[in-house]
């Protein structure tokens, strides 16, 4: 994308796209534990049960990022051709994986169906026990990333891709929350005052906490969103002054004892205290947002940030291997009691079968952003850039 005249685009922060690694992964041990069981160990099951929450994390971080990259570029989006610029990048970065997924997923459903009527059986698809909601109005709605605005009675194909379709509603709006941001510190008080009272509204009628997605989701990216931007304004304000490392340090340190303080104090998930988990997860991106101190710097190191470039394909991809565990699942595991190397295969996978699903999940996101991703989006990006040829002035052959 094009930057105005004498602008300066500002460097990446090195540490926010580390802190990306790890969410992604507690996100699919959520939802595996979800489908499947929780492990009996407390702390485990703890962090594992909140893991929907790194969503608030991934919202607000959204709105810190682009706010951070195009505050001096408020005018610019609100011309025709800054916004259509805007939106062009945003969706050469979610669309090519989001529709690879969805047509993952189309193929796998398929297959699996035909392999049941050839093999006489009821596919994991047409199981009154397990049916993931896979209709034609939830393809269409999917393709047109509408999927997570309050369209559909529940999730679709790619469950997760919800999020893609609120993200590219909070892409269409992001020229308000800029403009809302653009002035004074106070503005970005305002907004993060704004987006707190959002997430508390939504828990005020919510029977599942922050758990929202087909359904109210797009409120909730949007209040989350909201503290993003507020806090990269307040970020903005304040990034000049000369901070000393240890103190970025002792801040990072704080936070992070804190986070895990409510994961331990705070119940079980799905509960109006999920405000604390979101609020205290959300604290960490302006604290890591200077590049400086101990967390951040080991958020700079190789393989946090190799994780964090495939979070998105770690997120996007998961469904799928979740759908397959099933068909794993039924077509051929053991019975429960059947004996593997001395011990019960029930006990057996019980501990196998979620390391199994993150360390395929971590390779599969890997191989999708390094063959789909990041190739695929710098394709489109040179089709659409490519230079029309000029039709050769009247009279000329």
């Amino acid at each position: 994308m094009g930057t105005q005249s004498g602008i300066r685009k500002p460097s990446t922060i090195a540490a926010l796209a580390g802190a990306r690694a790890i969410p992604p992964l507690l996100i699919v041990l959520y939802h595996y534990c979800e489908g499947h069981h929780y492990f009996g160990v407390r702390l485990l099951d703890l962090v594992a049960s909140r893991g929907y929450l790194w969503v608030e994390f991934f919202f607000a971080l959204s709105g810190f990022i682009l706010t951070h990259v195009y505050a001096s570029r408020v005018r610019d989006l609100w011309t025709r051709g800054g916004y259509f610029r805007f939106l062009k990048s945003r969706l050469i970065r979610l669309y090519p994986l989001h529709l690879f997924m969805l047509l993952a997923l189309l193929v796998l459903m398929v297959s699996v169906r035909a392999a049941a009527d050839y093999g006489g059986y009821v596919s994991i698809y047409d199981r009154p026990s397990y049916h993931p909601n896979m209709t034609p109005e939830g393809f269409v709605a999917s393709l047109l990333l509408v999927n997570g605005w309050n369209t559909l009675a529940s999730l679709t194909w790619n469950g997760a891709s919800w999020f893609v379709s609120v993200e590219f509603a909070l892409c269409l709006m992001f020229p308000l929350f800029i403009w809302l941001q653009d002035g004074r510190a106070w503005r970005g008080f305002a907004l993060v005052a704004a987006g707190i009272a959002g997430l508390l509204l939504l828990l005020a009628f919510s029977r599942h906490g922050l758990d929202l997605t087909f359904r109210n989701g797009i409120f909730r990216g949007m209040a989350n969103f909201a503290i993003g931007v507020g806090m990269a304004r307040l970020f903005h304000a304040v990034q000049k002054d000369r901070i000393p490392v240890w103190v970025h340090s002792v801040i990072q340190l704080v936070l992070v004892a804190f986070m895990l303080f409510i994961f331990t104090n705070t119940g079980w998930s799905h509960t109006g205290r999920d405000i604390y988990t979101a609020l205290a997860m959300q604290a960490l991106i302006p604290a890591l947002a200077f590049d400086k101190g101990i967390v951040a710097d080991l958020l700079k190191l190789r393989l946090p940030q190799h994780m964090g470039e495939w979070s998105y394909g770690i997120y996007l991809g998961q469904t799928f291997w979740l759908q397959y565990m099933r068909v794993i699942e039924f077509r051929f595991y053991p019975a429960p009691d059947t004996l593997v190397f001395g011990a019960p295969f029930s006990s057996l996978i019980f501990w196998l079968e979620p390391l199994a699903l993150l360390a395929v999940c971590t390779a599969w996101g890997a191989l999708l952003a390094e063959k789909i991703e990041v190739p695929v989006a710098k394709w489109v990006r040179a089709q659409l850039d490519r230079p029309r040829p000029q039709a050769p002035p009247s009279g000329i052959t």
